[in-house]
């Protein structure tokens, strides 16, 4: 290029494709409700205590229609939409060389920071380390042609059905180390399964609240590996990263019979499907739980495309709402609302703030849910009218290029749309 520091520069207001950050706000939206029940408490509860609430039959609808149409959708067009950023970051490293390519693995690194931090001070339920130490590994698949990067995707997202037989078959746990260390760390600092639901709300100090973290941090990677949600993120990562080879974000007019069979294949497949995965998990796997994994893969993965092409066609059929520039805000700031989100639960939920931790049931907390995605958008909206970035967004290119970035908005651009 001939500008080499304009090259070098983080992609503009101006360079921004519109769809992604729609279907990036949509997707935190999902998140948002996915990971309220945790922060609320409501997950650690037991059933006797989770049966006598008042809003307990409310709740088991509740919980059956967030199994069906919630839980691992957005968790998955949140990855998806992962591996086609990367797919932009590689596409523009690869253009500027060597320099290119050492500012991706810098900006993955400070990412891992990022996530190393949110995991051991705010929330014991970060995603962003696993998806910062994985996206490393996406430059090597840069060469490879899409049949062969969709083959080893696909590889990827059945492989957890086959390691949960061999663990059922076996007897075999390859968490249980993970789950000795989390236990051995919980019983350090008094934290037992009777306990266990209500430490936090209980927390008296953050002191206290950081002890939870701690013993946290093992359930988390014993969940990851219980999970094998490594398998299922890397998969999702390359699944994204040929999409954005693609550019189908920014040209879904051209890929708009693709969008129908995918809406429509997708719905026929997802819904009846997620029905069952549904029926499974809140009867705790009578299947076993190869099955349950089984349910989840041929259920979460087509609907959440499904998602994501419905929302495609109905952004071409209505380009123009301006609902679009709201769910768009939040968007463009992901990494900020990603952690803001727990950043407020922890106020909300915990004893050093609120306390309404174990109080609410499931229905109450999702609205808190949507709430709290709500002042998001307002907050992000407002935000974008006078900065470039999100506050984390902002730290996180200064850190990346080394270099100070402009915050504030030029009055000229502030009276820019969108």
């Amino acid at each position: 290029m001939k500008n080499m520091n304009l090259s070098m520069a983080p992609m503009s207001g101006a360079q921004r494709h519109v769809f992604l950050d729609v279907l990036r706000g949509f997707a935190l939206l999902g998140v948002c409700l996915a990971n309220y029940p945790e922060f609320s408490l409501y997950t650690f509860q037991s059933a006797d205590t989770a049966a006598a609430m008042p809003s307990a039959g409310v709740d088991r609808i509740v919980r059956f229609l967030q199994y069906l149409f919630v839980d691992g959708k957005f968790y998955t067009l949140f990855s998806l939409l992962f591996g086609v950023g990367f797919s932009i970051i590689i596409s523009h490293a690869a253009e500027r060389g060597a320099d290119g390519f050492r500012i991706f693995y810098r900006r993955m690194a400070l990412l891992a920071v990022f996530g190393f931090l949110h995991l051991m001070f705010v929330w014991s339920g970060d995603i962003l380390l696993l998806y910062a130490v994985l996206g490393m590994l996406l430059p090597l698949f840069r060469k490879m042609s899409d049949r062969r990067i969709l083959t080893v995707a696909g590889v990827l997202l059945f492989l957890p059905v086959v390691v949960d037989a061999f663990s059922e078959v076996t007897g075999i746990s390859l968490a249980q180390p993970a789950v000795d260390k989390w236990w051995y760390y919980a019983g350090l600092y008094g934290i037992t399964e009777e306990n266990f639901g209500f430490w936090l709300r209980d927390a008296e100090s953050y002191r206290q609240v950081f002890e939870f973290l701690i013993q946290g941090a093992w359930e988390r990677m014993s969940e990851f590996i219980d999970g094998n949600r490594y398998f299922k993120v890397m998969g999702l990562f390359l699944t994204g990263f040929v999409i954005g080879r693609h550019r189908v974000y920014a040209e879904l007019e051209a890929y708009r019979p693709l969008l129908r069979k995918l809406c429509v294949y997708g719905m026929l497949a997802g819904i009846p499907l997620s029905v069952v995965y549904a029926t499974s998990a809140v009867c705790g796997y009578p299947l076993g739980k190869a099955v349950h994994t089984l349910l989840y893969t041929v259920s979460v993965y087509p609907l959440a495309f499904a998602y994501a092409a419905l929302l495609g066609l109905v952004y071409l059929a209505r380009s123009r709402w301006g609902l679009w520039k709201w769910l768009a805000a939040p968007g463009r700031m992901a990494l900020t609302n990603y952690i803001g989100q727990s950043v407020i639960g922890m106020f909300l939920f915990y004893g050093i703030g609120f306390g309404l931790g174990a109080s609410l049931g499931l229905g109450a907390t999702e609205a808190v849910a949507l709430a709290v995605f709500a002042f998001q958008v307002v907050f992000c909206r407002l935000w974008l009218l006078l900065f470039r970035f999100g506050p984390l967004e902002w730290i996180w290119r200064m850190l990346t290029y080394g270099k100070p970035l402009k915050l504030v908005k030029d009055f000229s651009e502030g009276s820019q749309k969108g």
